[in-house]
């Protein structure tokens, strides 16, 4: 439910964040989430005298019962901000214990719905949370009963810049470089493929995209990204600014950007009263609260003006992180799969990116899902998004249907 309420956010976010961040003035201070209890997670002073991809430090962490004969260790590694600054973000690798040194290992990027610490995947697997635990871990389980070693990202960044799409895919690439450089988890050699599907899919299409630039180096074997969002812009040009149940959702990614670009999406300087109680009600929060505080509400119940504002800085921001407006192309295969009449994401979109890509000479394999539903073609792909995965992991030569 969750996913589905995710990218109705997502689709309604641009349009109505847009109204709110476009007035020029002096700039507001964005609300940044509380530091983590962990002092692990803290950066280290010295951080920007290391290269993207570096590991910052590791631990093992207690077992877990739901994932039967697996090691968990949490890593920090050093990547990169929008900004081009150093920042220090972490993964969280499952290691089935029966596994062969440098064997298969898959990046998942897991949909993360949050503003602080306790919404990172670290966290969540050591809670109740019923999402990750009723319905992921069994996907889990099938991976690492193959022998497959999985790294989790927390792809937000240390910050939660929730909406921050190309930031996900730096991260999601310098955590399989940290992964690789770790010795303790012997993967040097694995062959490597990424995943993710709707925000996991968002973060897992940009690594994709920016590999080739960001990370030449790595060698990896695919990427497969299921209801991907491509073009945030073209959501925000078909949206209104009515009051949505989820509207708490589109707030907290136009929070995230306003984190991730202070001086470019200065959100909080256009919020009234309403808007800054429920600012501060969402610093730290994660889905159901962030849901619960903009239940029923529109971008016009919490903005200081009800004019619809068209700034050049925030619809660049916009624009950045609209993978079908980003000219850089993946270096690997991809496949890639949705609903062919998506209500949450444009699918003229995914067809326009994932052709481009086709034009360059990437081999993409397309398969449309014949549901008129987000989260449906989500559960009725994955079967063809592994049995993809796994050929890559054999070494076999993939072929698009372009």
């Amino acid at each position: 439910m969750y996913r589905r309420s995710l990218w109705r956010a997502a689709s309604l976010f641009a349009g109505c964040l847009m109204a709110l961040a476009a007035v020029p003035g002096a700039h507001a201070l964005p609300m940044y989430p509380a530091a983590d209890p962990d002092p692990f997670y803290a950066a280290p002073e010295d951080i920007a005298s290391y290269a993207p991809g570096d590991v910052l430090a590791h631990k093992a962490m207690p077992a877990l019962a739901i994932f039967p004969d697996t090691d968990v260790t949490l890593v920090k590694f050093r990547s990169t901000n929008s900004q081009g600054k150093a920042i220090a973000a972490t993964t969280t690798v499952l290691t089935p214990r029966n596994r062969q040194p440098n064997g298969p290992l898959l990046s998942y990027q897991h949909i993360i719905n949050g503003l602080g610490a306790q919404c990172s995947v670290s966290h969540v697997l050591y809670t109740s949370d019923p999402n990750l635990m009723v319905r992921e871990a069994p996907a889990y389980n099938v991976a690492l009963q193959r022998g497959w070693s999985l790294a989790m990202p927390d792809h937000l960044g240390p910050q939660f810049a929730y909406g921050a799409a190309k930031l996900g895919g730096q991260i999601t690439l310098d955590g399989i470089r940290a992964v690789q450089r770790l010795d303790d988890l012997r993967l040097a050699e694995s062959p490597v493929v990424m995943a993710g599907y709707s925000g996991g899919g968002m973060a897992t299409a940009w690594a994709a995209a920016l590999a080739d630039s960001y990370a030449p180096e790595l060698k990896i074997a695919g990427a497969a990204a299921g209801g991907v969002p491509m073009n945030l812009v073209k959501m925000l040009e078909s949206l209104g600014l009515g009051s949505h149940p989820v509207f708490g959702l589109a707030l907290a990614a136009g929070l995230g950007l306003e984190r991730e670009y202070p001086d470019r999406f200065p959100l909080s300087e256009q919020l009234n009263d309403r808007g800054l109680v429920a600012r501060q009600n969402m610093a730290n929060s994660c889905t159901n609260d962030l849901i619960a505080t903009g239940a029923g509400r529109g971008a016009l119940d919490f903005a200081k003006s009800t004019t619809m504002m068209n700034d050049a800085d925030a619809r660049a921001v916009v624009e950045e992180n609209s993978l079908e407006l980003f000219d850089g192309t993946p270096n690997m295969p991809v496949f890639e799969w949705h609903s062919p009449i998506d209500g949450l994401v444009p699918v003229d979109a995914i067809v326009n990116t994932t052709q481009r890509w086709c034009q360059a000479g990437v081999e993409v394999q397309s398969a449309t899902i014949g549901v008129p539903d987000h989260l449906t073609a989500a559960v009725l792909g994955l079967p063809l998004a592994l049995q993809w995965i796994e050929a890559r992991f054999r070494g076999e030569t993939a072929s698009g249907n372009c």
